[in-house]
């Protein structure tokens, strides 16, 4: 019975992890007002769960109960830094600057945010993933995989989404001239 418990903890997880996707796609949906650009934001969460597994492997953690947890909390963290550039450029470029110039001065603008968010979270995280205190075998995991995801994917939010971006654009672009 316990492995049929923690089988319907994994997909009790799994569940919460697809509503908190839907849901974020919803409203950045309702952010954006098309249903194609939070794609592109949406894209940089996966890239996130290379870190994820790198860090537990380093560490020799698991994917258990815990580490999954700290992937959603790891989720909405990495589409904030994300919306923070992809909505600065778009901003940028309403104001007239040229798409490149636009993508560059958000990340230039939005790297300083960024990176107080990641060094902030990796640093409350450190106690946690040493496992001091009571219980700290337990959230460890959770704590490793908020790290390690964290720190790849703050890198490839500043350095693969804004590529990511403007590609989406320039293929975006003739099918609406198109229209």
């Amino acid at each position: 019975t316990e492995a049929g418990i923690d089988m319907k903890l994994s997909r009790d997880i799994f569940a919460a992890l697809g509503i908190a996707l839907l849901l974020m796609y919803l409203i950045l949906v309702m952010q954006f007002g098309s249903f194609l650009e939070p794609v592109a934001i949406l894209i940089s969460l996966p890239l996130s769960l290379i870190g994820v597994v790198l860090a537990l492997l380093i560490t020799g953690d698991t994917l258990n109960i815990m580490s999954m947890i700290g992937v959603i909390l790891l989720m909405g963290i990495v589409a904030k830094n994300a919306i923070l550039l992809i909505d600065f450029a778009k901003w940028s470029e309403e104001k007239g600057l040229p798409r490149q110039e636009a993508i560059i001065e958000a990340g230039r603008a939005r790297l300083r945010p960024i990176l107080m968010t990641t060094f902030a979270l990796v640093a409350g995280m450190v106690p946690v993933a040493i496992g001091l205190g009571e219980g700290g075998e337990f959230y460890r995991p959770m704590a490793v995989a908020i790290m390690g995801g964290l720190v790849v994917a703050t890198a490839l939010t500043l350095l693969a989404l804004p590529a990511l971006y403007a590609a989406w654009f320039r293929v975006k672009k003739p099918a609406e001239a198109s229209s």
